[in-house]
């Protein structure tokens, strides 16, 4: 019994033994891909999602309420200046117009008696038969008499005018939009009938960064002259390809969205050839330039809500760092705002699977990469 007991101790022992050794933590030298910061000058180029319209795009809405009696342009049709539009019913105009030329006669034939009466009265008061009062009340009502007349002018214009807003002509040369209403119902000067885009010069609209502009403005010394000196950008239509001519910014807007953080920017593009149209999506491309700029590879930075971090390698091991980054809108880097300095280590690939405090480099690792 004894030696029976002594058998199972050793066997208990030796099972313990194994179980021991598949729970202690195995030693693995993981290898991670670190980077360096330097300051040095770059000159990127960029991309900024843009959206295309025609620089002179224009809605054309009534003047006037009316019944649209002709539509007179198709879809997509290409229009001059001056090319007639739309057709509203021009009957009620037409009978406030004859109504005020009517007006117009009967008070300019009132107008003529005043005048002669006046003159009369300021015959008979030169030879001393009637007396000022007389004549000064000669004088005002043909006075009176001529600002009726003047009123009944301006009411005779008004008509011409609103008879002739019933045609609606185009205001500048393009391509007819969409047409939503046909002939027959009822418009007023709320209802959108169509846009012309004047796509001659197309325009795309697009956002730099908050700090993008600041750099901008430093950089040239000031928004006018950014505006100036600023290089010719490239366009890239939504299947990837290049537009062929180059474009200039125009504009830059002195408003920072507060939703966003992002400033409205305007560049105009040359459409000889009528292929860019309103409304289509493409990519703006600008070399930036960046002085002293720490680059940063993107994967590196780990966002966790609304922070951003990397993991710094200190005495070996990571250290989470809180950084401040601005991508360069290439899709692989970004330059280090805040957070960090020229010579500080990081891991370039991996940060994400790395928690603070772990070892990242070894001695004879870190000793073979020198």
């Amino acid at each position: 019994m004894k030696t029976r007991i002594c058998h199972l101790s050793v066997i208990a022992l030796a099972l313990l033994s194994v179980a021991s050794c598949k729970r202690a933590p195995e030693v693995k030298h993981t290898s991670f891909e670190t980077v360096t910061l330097t300051k040095e000058s770059i000159e990127v180029p960029i991309r900024w999602s843009a959206t295309i319209v025609g620089k002179n795009d224009v809605v054309i809405t009534p003047q006037i309420s009316g019944q649209l009696m002709e539509v007179c342009v198709v879809t997509g049709e290409k229009v001059s200046k001056g090319q007639k539009l739309f057709v509203i019913d021009k009957r009620q105009p037409e009978l406030a117009l004859n109504q005020a030329k009517a007006d117009l006669a009967a008070y300019q034939a009132a107008e003529s008696s005043a005048q002669l009466e006046y003159e009369s009265t300021k015959n008979l008061y030169d030879k001393g038969i009637v007396s000022i009062y007389s004549l000064n009340t000669a004088q005002n009502v043909h006075e009176r008499a001529k600002a009726v007349v003047n009123q009944a002018k301006a009411a005779v214009a008004n008509a011409a005018l609103n008879l002739d807003f019933c045609t609606i002509k185009a205001p500048v040369s393009g391509m007819i939009g969409s047409l939503p209403l046909n002939a027959g119902v009822m418009v007023s000067p709320l209802t959108e009938l169509t846009t012309i885009s004047g796509n001659s010069e197309m325009t795309a609209k697009f956002s730099l960064t908050e700090i993008q502009v600041k750099e901008t403005v430093e950089e040239f010394g000031s928004l006018n002259e950014a505006l100036k000196k600023m290089p010719l950008v490239s366009l890239f239509l939504k299947d990837g390809s290049e537009y062929p001519h180059k474009g200039k910014i125009e504009s830059i807007s002195g408003v920072v969205d507060q939703m966003t953080g992002s400033v409205e920017c305007r560049a105009t593009f040359a459409n000889p050839d009528g292929v860019l149209y309103s409304g289509m999506q493409g990519k703006v491309e600008m070399p930036l330039k960046f002085d002293e700029a720490m680059v940063i590879p993107l994967t590196a930075i780990v966002r966790l809500q609304d922070k951003t971090i990397v993991q710094k390698v200190k005495d070996n091991c990571a250290q989470t760092t809180v950084v401040v980054i601005e991508e360069l809108g290439n899709g692989k880097d970004a330059t280090v705002l805040e957070g960090l300095e020229e010579g500080d280590v990081i891991v370039a690939k991996g940060a994400a699977n790395i928690y603070d405090g772990q070892q990242v480099i070894f001695p004879e690792e870190k000793s073979e990469n020198k």
